[in-house]
């Protein structure tokens, strides 16, 4: 029997398996992926979320990421723009997740990529190298659900469909994204628009299945809807996709965070989006799945049980997800988004207030370790 395998090599996989292997716990890490991948997500790493790389003894300063340190909200020809209250970076999660399994692997976790975890049975695991048992399961699959520990997505946003494409931008649309977030808020969604390594822009974009099917379910004619938003024509117009199609996803059930019940397996941890799933506008996905991350390694360390640590978790996360859950749903409405972006076209500075208010508290960070300067 292995004592630890870990579901999923995203962040909250990695940053667990890292810390495992530092406890002196080296964990079996599963990842469904032969190599790296590309994967629909903002890619926005926040101050907490470098805090937490940090503390692992990850540098993600070489990964060579664009600094963000300012937002626009863009609903048509009106736009809001504030200063955030941090500097972020942006990096692809090819890159990033690629380097921190090299890292956890370097700790001493051991990595098996390319084997997909088909189903769960207690501590039993049917995977596509064969079953595997194992004493604890820290399960990081991300959006994707395993037979067994499938989780209930009941009053969750999940209408919505998921598109992402990068793009290399011309110089003027380079030097207006430089330093810059920007959302875009349009008829039936909104994009995120930012720039990674190496000069990419990611665009990533929610849509309604509405307003998707309206369009004859194809993405040409809901980019070419996107480019008749007045910015963002700007930005896209001369272009160059990087993608030979954008990736895709539906269902992703915004709004969840995971209830513990007497059923559960005492020794079952969830992680990342199999814990909670926050709206992705607000930049801090990437950031939860970390400290989910970093509580779940030092749960299992120290001997807890599962129910302990996502009663933590939950105190930790669920106030931000719900807030952005209920910015998100105010978002796609068109009166919402003109009663946003007029409000904080008179006052700015609460749109950098939004964006603190949705991110993991500090002193839940400090119960973690963590210290942020």
């Amino acid at each position: 029997m292995t004592e630890t395998v870990i579901i999923g090599g995203g962040l909250a996989g990695a940053a667990a398996a890292t810390l495992l292997a530092h406890a002196g716990k080296p964990p079996l890490l599963l990842e469904r992926d032969a190599a790296p991948a590309d994967k629909i997500c903002g890619e926005f790493l926040s101050t907490e979320a470098q805090a937490h790389l940090a503390a692992l003894g990850f540098d993600v300063g070489r990964l060579g990421g664009a600094p963000i340190s300012r937002i626009r909200l863009v609903a048509g020809a009106r736009s809001a723009e504030a200063a955030l209250p941090f500097t972020a970076i942006g990096v692809s999660r090819r890159v990033l997740d690629a380097a921190l399994l090299d890292h956890a692997a370097a700790a001493g976790a051991e990595i098996q990529r390319g084997v997909s975890v088909r189903g769960i049975d207690g501590g039993s695991l049917a995977t596509s190298a064969g079953p595997v048992n194992a004493g604890t399961v820290l399960l990081a699959s991300g959006k994707h659900e395993v037979r067994g520990a499938a989780r209930d997505t009941k009053g969750t946003i999940d209408d919505l469909i998921g598109f992402k494409q990068y793009f290399r931008v011309d110089a003027a649309a380079h030097a207006a994204l430089a330093g810059m977030i920007e959302v875009h808020l349009f008829d039936g969604g909104y994009a995120g628009l930012q720039l990674i390594e190496g000069g990419v822009a990611n665009l990533c974009l929610l849509v309604t299945r509405a307003r998707f099917a309206a369009l004859g379910r194809n993405w040409d004619a809901l980019f070419a809807a996107l480019m008749t938003e007045p910015l963002l024509a700007r930005r896209l117009a001369d272009a160059q996709p990087l993608l030979p199609k954008p990736l895709t996803i539906s269902g992703v059930p915004y709004g969840f965070i995971h209830h513990a019940s007497p059923t559960d397996p005492a020794r079952l941890f969830r992680m990342g989006d199999q814990a909670g799933v926050i709206p992705s506008f607000s930049g801090d996905g990437m950031s939860i799945a970390l400290h989910s991350g970093r509580l779940a390694a030092h749960a299992v360390a120290a001997g807890a049980d599962a129910a302990t640590y996502h009663a933590r978790l939950r105190g930790d996360v669920a106030r931000q997800i719900r807030l952005a859950t209920w910015l998100q749903r105010a978002g796609f409405s068109g009166i919402g988004q003109r009663l946003m972006i007029g409000v904080i076209g008179i006052a700015p500075a609460l749109l950098g207030a939004i964006a603190g208010a949705t991110r993991v508290p500090e002193p839940a960070l400090k119960r973690a370790g963590l210290a942020i300067s």
